[in-house]
């Protein structure tokens, strides 16, 4: 049975969560911040879950627009609907049911709900979406699902452009699932190395356009998946990076051999050996980025780009990206390959997946 006290507090809480979520839209209004930054924020630093702009894609933005109405009209101009939401309700972006509201979301097809890399089709264009929480890493079940879908892409015969994105708003990828690795024996580890260096090249070098739509961090094998991108669009909040030499050992998908490509040998030395991520802004100024737009725009900007490039021909898009794609490269990948497994077993290696595990310095011994 419903209490008074019940109802009171249920008031309380919906007066709450309104105000936040109107604070919030005007923080990002005055431009002060991103939309992941203030989620963020308010997740971390005033322990709301789901924070404000998530929340209200999760009740949907023309419901969450009727109540912020009723509240001014009940308790004062302070829970004036803010502009953006009135605009992203006028475009029919109502949140988790329509598939974009602050943020996007999937829309698999059908048989793809559960798979951690899922397919949406929207004609010639179509989406792959990372969602493997909570960090969309790289393992072994991953690639499978890439590959999977990549078959599927390439089978339907249809399809001109794929965007890569990810369902978590909160990061791209944060590369390889360094613990899975820790399970397998060399034979699994060629196997998969092997796997998803294929995988790539025929992203390289088929006539479907890809795009990565990087929104947050794009780390280790997350960056190297984008690199494997014809295009890479990021938002301003994105960053990149190549992080495997803190665990003592080197790029596995690529890191070593497309970086020099995009961004030029010295450059792309410097961020493998240090191992720090980039804004999307300096991506952008050495050529890792193709565009960077804002946050809230990245997604349709790469949506944009994909329906763009889908009425290209088909054969001179194909020319093009295989004669681009011609050069050192394959050999280069191979020496990556056996310089990784090399590294990767050495004792510098254990001990810094190790230490990654167990969340302390690596100590190395150059064994």
């Amino acid at each position: 049975m419903t209490t008074e006290a019940d109802l009171d507090t249920a008031a309380l809480v919906d007066r709450f969560t309104l105000k936040a979520l109107v604070e919030s839209c005007l923080v990002l209004e005055e431009g002060v911040a991103s939309m992941k930054d203030i989620d963020l924020g308010m997740m971390a630093g005033a322990g709301i879950i789901p924070p404000p702009f998530a929340r209200a894609d999760r009740i949907g933005l023309d419901d969450v627009l009727a109540r912020l109405e009723r509240a001014c009209e009940q308790w004062g101009e302070g829970f004036e609907p803010p502009t953006i939401v009135r605009r992203l309700v006028a475009q029919g972006r109502l949140g988790v049911k329509t598939g974009q509201g602050f943020f996007p979301y999937p829309r698999p097809d059908a048989g793809w709900e559960d798979s951690p890399v899922k397919l949406e089709s929207r004609g010639a264009v179509a989406i792959a979406w990372l969602d493997r929480p909570p960090a969309n890493s790289i393992s072994p079940e991953v690639v499978h699902a890439l590959r999977r879908l990549w078959d599927a892409v390439r089978g339907a015969g249809t399809v001109r452009s794929l965007v890569i994105a990810s369902a978590n708003p909160m990061l791209f990828c944060a590369g390889a699932d360094i613990k899975a690795f820790t399970t397998m024996d060399a034979a699994a580890g060629k196997e998969l190395l092997d796997g998803m260096h294929g995988l790539l090249r025929e992203i390289e070098t088929a006539p479907v356009v890809t795009i990565a739509a990087v929104n947050a961090m794009a780390l280790g094998g997350g960056c190297e998946l984008a690199m494997a991108c014809d295009l890479r669009i990021a938002a301003e909040s994105a960053m990149f990076g190549q992080p495997e030499i803190n665990l003592g050992i080197i790029p596995g998908f690529g890191g070593t051999q497309r970086l020099p490509r995009l961004v030029g040998e010295g450059r792309a030395l410097e961020l493998n050996l240090t191992g720090d991520p980039i804004s999307a802004e300096e991506a952008y100024a050495i050529g890792l980025a193709t565009r960077v737009v804002a946050d809230e725009q990245l997604f349709d900007t790469a949506l944009a780009w994909a329906r763009k490039l889908s009425e290209q021909a088909p054969l001179a898009v194909e020319q093009i990206k295989r004669v681009s794609a011609v050069g050192d490269i394959d050999a280069g990948i191979e020496r990556e390959k056996a310089a990784f497994v090399d590294v990767f077993s050495s004792a510098d290696g254990r001990e810094g997946v190790s230490a990654f595990v167990q969340k302390r310095k690596p100590r190395f011994s150059g064994r």
